[in-house]
């Protein structure tokens, strides 16, 4: 799941400030927490309130998209909109989408503003006993995981290092983030357990960022 925070009120204000009409869009993809439709509707009349404060007067309209990073289900939500009342055509759109829904609806209609709600953090796993989320993946587009005990490196290394731990870790704690369990001690206890302590003699070249992202065939 892709893992979000709100922006700030006020930051989401000064956004949307040289606009009237509004369309909030939610999306029920896979950001966490959820940001559908009653997170739209919440947002709105935080976003009303916080503008009668300051004396601008919006008018909001809400809705929710299956999955805002699809281009058809985005587009096809946005042309929904038009018939939901109160106003044609939105002035500006603010998504509750990561910044992959952010993008998909920026490139439907270029004469429509489209501003993000939240901050994008990381691609994260949901520890429910712990009641926290956490980045395991950072989509590298190389993946090392078959031979790394299943940790990500890239992801759980806070130097993102292929080749084993960089030596300042203390009592299984990486010294950037004391908080935050060295990812190398991670792999290491995983691979010791499987009797696989071998791998760690394997050079793993530099990683090569020409595969990270951009486009692939589906």
């Amino acid at each position: 799941m892709i893992v979000t925070t709100q922006k700030p009120v006020d930051e989401i204000l000064d956004f949307i400030a040289p606009y009237k009409n509004i369309f909030i869009m939610g999306c029920d993809g896979c950001t966490q927490p959820p940001r559908g439709i009653r997170e739209a509707i919440t947002i709105s009349q935080l976003l009303e309130l916080a503008g009668k404060l300051k004396n601008k007067e919006f008018v909001f309209k809400t809705g929710t998209c299956a999955k805002q990073c699809d281009s058809h289900l985005a587009a096809e939500t946005v042309q929904q909109s038009n018939l939901l009342g109160k106003f044609e055509k939105p002035d500006a759109i603010l998504t509750m989408a990561c910044g992959l829904g952010v993008q998909m609806l920026a490139g439907i209609d270029p004469s429509i503003p489209v501003f993000p709600a939240q901050n994008t953090h990381f691609m994260g796993a949901e520890e429910r006993e712990q009641g926290t989320l956490e980045e395991r993946c950072a989509g590298c587009g190389d993946c090392v995981l078959a031979i790394t005990g299943g940790i990500c490196p890239v992801a759980r290394c806070s130097k993102g290092l292929l080749n084993g731990a960089c030596g300042g870790a203390k009592e299984g704690k990486c010294e950037l983030s004391p908080e935050r369990p060295c990812g190398w001690v991670l792999i290491y206890d995983r691979l010791k357990a499987q009797g696989k302590l071998d791998q760690l003699k394997e050079l793993r070249p530099l990683r090569d960022y020409r595969v990270t992202g951009w486009k692939v065939t589906v």
